[in-house]
């Protein structure tokens, strides 16, 4: 961090001279920490993008201007929904960059997004079946655990997910959420610590943000940090017959069960509709009649339920969790609450994060851009008097009328600057809404399919959002990110704040200005010089690759 920050060229600040007086008591210095929201294809696209532009490891990534290291300096990296299909396969296979998972140089990527989830990976490299073998693979292998435990849609959805989303064979069958505790990259401190959030839903419940309990998943645990329930068990023993925290007399340990295609798919459970469309002509006919029977048996307005039997939390917490009699725990995606921005993990008092880079790629508005909502739901959890926040607090934030009328909406803006007004520690959030600065990036959450061009061109965007073009839409944009960076740690330090800080804070920072008169609809425009993309209809196989790599590190981009 202090390499990064001191690349970052913060006027007034030495972040060696900083970091070496602060190194005898860590929580002095920077705690930080990355959310990345759901939806679909778009968020784990546009989120990849601001990744690559955050990562040291891309191509000319600690240029001057460049934001690259900031994916190391990170505590934590949070994703839920599509953004956990992200986080997902970057942990998965091995700590990965976006453009290893691109590969442009090589047609067998992993992200290969052009071969829709209905009809298989393409065959070549680690995968060679056909989508009749591909269908038929999903089903033995869902029907090989439920032997031993139920299942439900969610289980085909994320096998479905693993054959895009992990570089193995069969899409990694035996790969697990828990092993990333034990690789190389994060026992060394390489990465950050990758959580996924899911929420917990009864069949036939409405979630709203103030009653939800939300999970995560963490490379050790699995659980909640709400009053409700407030426990977790160790993620390697999921499956196990837990009953009061504990296992009974003589019972054994049960491991495999966080299979990572099933952990990402709770995550993203909402997208089990594409699996409900059973009358795609290459569906074999004993994986339709498997679907219909599950749809029969949980009710349409249940398909988005993941089963966890047996339920990890039975008999634990009675006097408080809803859960603790049930023999099942039922999860559902982690945006169905409306945060889809996954912060509750990040804003709890115990990881005393100071600031996080919030990426919203939400389809909020009529046209899918972001409003803020997913901000808005946390803070009015943050100040639910029912108590399920447990202590957490957040800054204050607009009503979604205010995001788009100030535009606040379309460019990074600070939530949180004057942590004195607020009740109870909270961490300066930088709020990156998916906005079109080289490409329209609002393409549908639930389209199954992009074509190479189109791929990248929405991962170019996102870079270009997240580090506003390398500084060119904004010079002073990477000695801002430094500033909002150290901001917190200055405070606890009793450090002056560099005059350029107290610039771009000025810039930056919500202001508490309000203007909740309904809108106009929100249609905005290229800011940049728009990406030349081939249709990406009719989407096939086989078309070439648009240089990603040299657009966002070698041009320069063009303001219009």
């Amino acid at each position: 961090m202090a390499s990064l920050l001191g690349r970052l060229n913060i006027s007034g600040f030495d972040a060696s001279t900083y970091f070496g007086n602060n190194m005898g008591n860590a929580s002095m210095l920077p705690n930080l920490a990355v959310a990345v929201s759901g939806g679909g294809y778009r968020a784990c696209l546009n989120g990849g993008g601001a990744v690559q532009s955050f990562d040291a490891r891309e191509d000319n990534s600690t240029a001057a201007g460049h934001l690259g290291g900031l994916l190391q300096s990170a505590t934590y990296l949070a994703g839920l929904s599509g953004g956990g299909w992200l986080v997902g396969s970057i942990f998965v296979n091995n700590f990965t960059t976006i453009s290893g998972l691109l590969n442009n140089n090589n047609a067998s990527s992993l992200w290969e997004f052009q071969n829709s989830i209905f009809e298989g990976p393409a065959t070549g490299g680690l995968q060679i079946l056909d989508s009749t073998e591909y269908y038929d693979n999903i089903y033995n292998e869902v029907q090989g655990k439920s032997v031993h435990f139920d299942t439900s849609i969610t289980d085909y959805w994320g096998r479905a997910l693993s054959f895009q989303l992990v570089n193995a064979s069969d899409g990694g069958p035996d790969y697990t959420w828990s092993s990333t505790a034990s690789e190389d990259f994060f026992t060394s401190g390489q990465s950050p610590m990758p959580i996924l959030v899911t929420d917990g839903r009864a069949p036939g419940q409405l979630l709203i943000s103030g009653n939800t309990t939300v999970y995560e998943f963490n490379p050790w645990e699995f659980g909640t940090f709400d009053p409700t329930t407030y426990g977790f068990v160790p993620l390697e023993f999921l499956g196990s017959n837990f009953s009061g925290g504990a296992l009974p007399p003589n019972d054994q340990c049960v491991r495999g069960f966080d299979n990572v295609g099933y952990v990402m798919g709770t995550s993203s459970s909402l997208f089990n509709t594409f699996l409900l469309n059973i009358n795609t002509t290459s569906i074999p006919s004993a994986f339709k009649s498997v679907l219909t029977h599950l749809l029969s048996e949980i009710g349409e307005d249940n398909d988005d339920i993941a089963s966890y039997t047996p339920n990890p939390f039975f008999g634990f917490h009675n006097s408080t969790s809803q859960v603790a009699q049930s023999a099942t725990l039922t999860l559902v995606d982690g945006g169905e609450d409306l945060q889809n921005i996954p912060l509750h993990p990040l804003i709890q008092p115990a990881r005393a994060v100071d600031i996080i880079f919030a990426v919203d790629s939400s389809a909020d508005t009529t046209y899918n851009w972001p409003n803020g909502t997913s901000l808005v739901a946390t803070y009015q959890r943050a100040l639910n008097a029912s108590g399920i926040a447990n202590g957490t607090a957040f800054p204050s934030v607009p009503d979604q009328n205010t995001f788009v009328n100030l535009g606040l909406n379309t460019r990074p803006t600070f939530f949180g600057c004057n942590s004195s007004n607020i009740t109870g520690p909270a961490p300066l959030v930088v709020y990156i809404p998916n906005s079109p600065y080289v490409y329209y990036s609002n393409v549908s959450t639930f389209d199954p399919s992009y074509n190479i061009s189109e791929r990248n061109a929405i991962v170019a965007n996102g870079n270009a959002v997240a580090s506003m073009a390398n500084g060119t839409v904004d010079p002073m944009w990477p000695m801002c990110v430094g500033c909002a960076i150290i901001s917190r740690s200055l405070e606890r330090t009793n450090t002056p704040v560099p005059s350029v800080c107290a610039q771009c804070f000025q810039t930056y920072c919500w202001d508490g200005t309000v203007n909740s008169t309904f809108p106009a609809e929100y249609d905005p425009t290229v800011k940049l010089t728009e990406v030349d993309v081939q249709s990406a209809a009719p989407r096939t196989a086989g078309v070439a690759a648009w240089g990603v790599a040299s657009a966002i590190m070698a041009v320069g981009w063009v303001l219009m």
